[in-house]
């Protein structure tokens, strides 16, 4: 009964055959590192705003895009965001961003992690063309990352997934707010599971999905080994107008480490999606990766083959098994 849907798991998403889609190789200047993207589709193109890790060990944002969101790559010869030093807490770098259209506001919402001294911490920058960005600064207090804002308020209020560290606890948390400044309402909502898959950590990975079941939820897991931390994929699904009630979690871990350029590089076993990108007329779920802390990848889906594999699992509040 455990394993009954082992294969459909493991095979649900399918990696891009011409991974990694994006190197260090690829940039215009020198880069040590090319990962953890932000997606969204704009003028007909997928950009994507990728994390690029200099030499001297910090980071900025640098866009590539296009046309169909797998080959023919532009990479911009300049960063779309690098550190500010008027908000000291980009002194160290900036790092993987979410980014969502905002309607109500008509622009686009950049959430990263800003990193210095003081830890790391979420911040924002607002865009209407995503050439000029506005920072809002620093949203929430340290320790804080893994952050994305609901593409959509929710019963007029702004809604914003984060990950906290609490006591040295690294749960996946909710709030909200009337005017993306104030933030209450604090909830855990994805607690990490002691002895499973995702036991050690687990953040949110690209922004929420909106789906006529709920909120679908792509986030990652990660699990001390002998060898290390192994950073894996899985699923849950969130009620569409109070998203900090579960209504499911999968089991198993859906993608994982797998392929040589996802267990060598920089962080060896490390799957971390950042950004997706959806086609309603194919229903085709493109999901850009972090391989290794190293490159950009790709892996798709069907969008409603993630919404039916989570409604096949039950309900059990110990195991969860999918069945």
């Amino acid at each position: 009964m455990i394993y009954s849907n082992h294969h459909r798991s493991h095979s649900i998403f399918n990696r891009y055959e011409g991974n990694p889609i994006l190197t260090p190789d690829d940039w215009p200047y020198p880069a040590n590192a090319t990962f953890n993207p932000g997606a969204i589709r704009h003028n007909d193109e997928t950009w994507l705003l990728v994390r690029i890790e200099d030499m001297r060990g910090f980071s900025h944002l640098t866009f590539a895009r296009s046309k169909d969101g797998k080959t023919d790559w532009h990479v911009d010869d300049h960063p779309a965001l690098m550190p500010n030093p008027e908000y000291n807490e980009e002194r160290w770098g900036i790092e993987d961003p979410r980014i969502v259209w905002l309607e109500d506001m008509q622009q686009y919402a950049v959430t990263y992690v800003s990193f210095s001294k003081d830890g790391p911490v979420v911040s924002m920058a607002l865009s209407r063309d995503l050439t000029t960005f506005k920072r809002r600064g620093a949203m929430l207090p340290p320790e804080d990352k893994d952050a994305s804002l609901f593409p959509r308020m929710i019963n007029h209020r702004y809604v914003m997934i984060h990950r906290p560290i609490i006591r040295g606890e690294a749960h996946v948390w909710i709030a909200s707010s009337p005017d993306l400044v104030h933030w209450g309402e604090h909830k855990i909502l994805l607690p990490v599971r002691p002895g499973w898959w995702d036991s050690t950590r687990v953040g949110l990975g690209p922004p929420p999905i909106e789906t006529s079941e709920g909120w679908l939820i792509i986030y990652h897991g990660v699990r001390m080994t002998a060898s290390g931390s192994l950073y894996r994929v899985g699923l849950a699904l969130l009620d569409l107008e109070e998203p900090w009630v579960i209504r499911k979690r999968c089991d198993q871990w859906v993608f994982g480490p797998h392929e040589p350029y996802e267990r060598v590089g920089d962080v060896p076993g490390v799957t971390f999606p950042t950004g997706i990108v959806h086609d309603p007329d194919t229903d085709e779920l493109k999901m850009y990766y972090g391989a290794a802390d190293t490159s950009v990848c790709l892996a798709s889906a069907k969008l409603n083959d993630l919404v039916s594999y989570l409604l096949a699992c039950n309900d059990s509040k110990e195991e969860g098994f999918c069945i």
